[in-house]
């Protein structure tokens, strides 16, 4: 365990803000969780860091920032067709996704070069390409920090949505995730009707393949953060019904759409963006990406606030233009 009080944050968001906090708190094994009572009272503000990459902070932290850091990947057991595979939280995600692909495992392939922690993903349900993470989990196990106790979830408990799960819901705040039980296929099971892949990875795909196909895929239109600062996608792609769904087909032929569960229509927030004129525009040392329109940027010593007031912007051209209710993915602080 390593402590530091009044520490910068800038170097542990992918946003680039320069934020402080009170107090940092790096956790490098499971076990110090049990210590955390003792190193502060249960009313202080806190924060859970992972890798930073779905955060954006936009004043100093005046309480406590925990970062669970701590590694490890564990195979549980395996059978002929799928393996079990527990992973800890400070694992970074993208690692986990090389080292499944390069054993030939399937499930998570699509979901190469997202950035971030494994302990995040879960909480999240990050996605891409046709694929949610919550696909590929078996169980979380997480520190309950009000009740001083570990627990696990199974698949079907952790009430996973789009972008969604039972941890930014009833368990926000409270828990700290220690490690998640991935199930992966041996079996050969492609998923490739998003982006090309099927034309990129060629009639005989391999995890290995489909990963590299998707790499190229996000370095052509995503921002490198370790360049750029940003948290990638913004906004979540809104779901609308499909009365409103056909009025806006009407005024606009080409508008791109996705079926969504209960008959609704999920629509890219990018195009929106897009065709409200956002993409590449820039105010101050905040922007679109210009080759993203589903990314802000910081350009380089943005205030998280800057960030916000343009974001904002955004949400109000968006639902001006279109009557639809941009959401922020972005967890502001």
């Amino acid at each position: 365990m390593k402590q530091f009080n009044r520490c910068s944050l800038k170097p542990y968001n992918t946003f680039s803000i320069d934020a402080e906090a009170n107090k940092l708190i790096i956790l490098e094994e499971e076990v110090e969780l049990n210590q955390l009572s003792s190193l502060f009272k249960s009313k202080e503000p806190r924060l859970i860091l992972g890798g930073g990459s779905n955060i954006l902070l936009t004043k100093d932290f005046e309480g406590n920032v925990i970062a669970p850091w701590f590694k490890g990947i564990e195979i549980l057991e395996e059978n002929a067709n799928s393996i079990y595979i527990r992973v800890a939280a400070g694992v970074v995600w993208d690692d986990f996704v090389g080292w499944a692909c390069m054993r030939d495992y399937w499930g998570i392939e699509n979901l190469s070069l997202i950035p971030g922690h494994v302990g995040a993903s879960p909480i999240q349900n990050i996605g891409a390409y046709g694929v949610e993470v919550k696909d590929a989990i078996e169980s979380v196990t997480f520190f309950n920090l009000e009740r001083q106790i570990f627990q696990t979830l199974t698949n079907q408990e952790c009430q996973f949505g789009y972008r969604n799960s039972i941890f930014k819901q009833v368990l926000k705040g409270n828990i700290i995730v220690s490690s998640v039980t991935f199930k992966l296929s041996k079996i050969e099971s492609p998923i490739l009707h998003y982006a090309n892949l099927k034309e990129i990875a060629g009639k005989s795909p391999s995890p290995i393949i489909i990963r590299n196909a998707v790499i190229g895929i996000r370095k052509s239109k995503l921002p490198d953060p370790k360049i750029t600062g940003n948290a990638g996608s913004f906004f979540k792609n809104p779901i609308i019904n499909e009365r409103q769904f056909h009025d806006l087909k009407i005024t606009y032929p080409d508008i791109p759409s996705y079926p969504n569960e209960e008959g609704n229509v999920k629509i890219p927030a990018g195009w929106l963006i897009e065709q409200g004129g956002w993409k590449g525009k820039t105010t101050g040392k905040v922007g679109v990406h210009p080759k993203q329109a589903l990314v802000i940027v910081n350009y380089g010593g943005a205030t998280g606030s800057e960030v916000i007031s343009f974001a904002k912007d955004i949400q109000c051209s968006i639902s001006k233009h279109f009557g639809i209710a941009l959401e922020m993915e972005v967890n502001a602080i």
